[in-house]
């Protein structure tokens, strides 16, 4: 298990370019499979999750050739399809949950896709019930072994339909979208989510041949066609990455440039972070933070009562970064009430920052108090364990923030979403060791 050495309290300063989104690399890298033809794929992140994913699509039988750093092509030409029937993808696919995403492609181009009951975070319970309804809807026969939780769905062909969505769950509306697009006729699917990175992979799938439209609304309208063709694509920056990167510079009293950002795709993030009385310009397509050398103060409502923080489907605040604003606050000039909705055990982490000296009320598995400390009172170092790659870069930006040598056990979790996150950060002035 690798361990992370950190000398906190120290100032950074310099540039830092967000990796590829991952999120996104899921869902496009799934898609591959669509088609026999070449596909090529640009701003690929190297990281864990991502790794996995294309390993497996190796194993299915996809060709795969590596051009550069972050670059690949996919054809998907000549398959193996008993490989998900075997053992090795009964495991393969259990260790990666973005794998759930490449059933709605293999049905609709081979008839069947099967996925055994994918793992990942620990954080809080994730259903795969809107992926498999809507396959259902779509003329799909669905069967479970309870007993190797294995999941399978077949279809001779599959035929459009209505949908409304009982959640507008972003990898359930890929999964749909991308068995719809190869279905005969109309599907309509209401409640979709419309997250950029879900408008990415509409748009590469309109460059194929697809005819969706209503790309970035909660309608997508899907005109099925017989064959997609190949095409390149080139993914959006990481805006969970980015929004850490603010966190960072914040905690840390760091004037820091972060480059090529994709400004219009961040939605509420730059403004949230503003709320708690950070400085977030504007420079281009960059993002620039000042040193917050007199520290930052949290607003309130306009009412005067306590400022919430909540997560929500896009174009609401995305719950990947609640973590990120929950380690900022703790140091904030007042106070913040954090509501994680979506997820119940994302915020089970506060107990290391408590550890740490920071004043959080735990209310509820899905809400916390956070009073800041007005950096009248730094962190203190401490030994904690990343249970979830959120909750270990939030724990890495505190230890970062605080005073003395901090050590982060189980990084391999941060690994997963963070690419060579220790290398990056040693660039910018952090002093960070990985201990093997």
């Amino acid at each position: 298990m690798g361990t992370f050495k950190i000398e906190g309290g120290h100032q950074l300063k310099g540039s830092i370019q967000p990796q590829g989104a991952k999120n996104e690399a899921l869902q496009i890298l799934c898609a591959v499979l669509l088609t026999p033809n070449l596909v090529t794929i640009n701003n690929i992140p190297d990281i864990v999750d991502v790794n996995k994913l294309i390993s497996l699509l190796g194993k299915l039988g996809v060709k795969i050739e590596k051009l550069a750093h972050g670059s690949y092509t996919f054809q998907a030409d000549n398959l193996d399809l008993d490989y998900l029937e075997s053992d090795e993808f009964k495991v393969d696919g259990r260790g990666l949950r973005g794998s759930i995403m490449i059933v709605g492609p293999l049905l609709a181009r081979f008839g069947k896709g099967y996925i055994p009951k994918p793992g990942g975070d620990k954080i809080g319970r994730r259903r795969l019930d809107t992926h498999f309804e809507g396959l259902i809807n779509l003329g799909a026969k669905f069967r479970y072994s309870k007993e190797e939780q294995f999941y399978g769905v077949e279809a001779d062909r599959l035929k459009g339909a209505y949908m409304l969505l009982e959640e507008a769950s972003v990898t359930g509306t890929a999964n749909i979208v991308m068995a719809a697009v190869l279905a005969e006729g109309k599907t309509t699917i209401y409640n979709a989510a419309c997250e950029p990175y879900l408008q990415q992979l509409c748009k590469m799938l309109n460059r194929m041949g697809a005819k969706i439209s209503g790309v970035g609304s909660n309608m997508l309208i899907i005109d099925g066609v017989e064959t997609l063709a190949g095409t390149d694509h080139t993914m959006l920056p990481d805006m969970i990455e980015i929004g850490s990167w603010i966190g960072l510079a914040a905690m840390t009293k760091s004037e820091l440039t972060i480059t090529n950002v994709s400004w219009d795709d961040l939605g509420l993030i730059p403004n949230v972070f503003r709320k708690l009385g950070i400085t977030v310009e504007r420079q281009g397509d960059n993002i620039h933070i000042p040193a917050h050398t007199d520290g930052y103060e949290i607003q309130s409502f306009i009412d005067g009562s306590i400022l919430t923080i909540s997560d929500a489907p896009w174009p609401g605040f995305t719950p990947d970064l609640l973590s990120i604003i929950l380690v900022v606050a703790t140091q904030a000039n007042g106070s913040v009430l954090i509501h994680q909705k979506m997820f119940e055990s994302r915020l089970f982490f506060v107990d290391k920052l408590i550890d740490m000296g920071a004043k959080i009320i735990l209310c509820d598995p899905h809400r916390a108090t956070v009073i800041g400390h007005d950096f009248k009172s730094t962190l203190k170092a401490t030994t904690m364990t990343s249970p979830d790659i959120r909750a270990g870069v939030s724990l890495l930006i505190a230890a970062l923030s605080a005073k003395g040598t901090s050590t982060i056990q189980n990084i391999e979790q941060i690994d997963r979403g963070y690419e060579r996150i220790d290398e990056r950060l040693r660039a910018i002035g952090a002093r960070i060791e990985r201990v093997d």
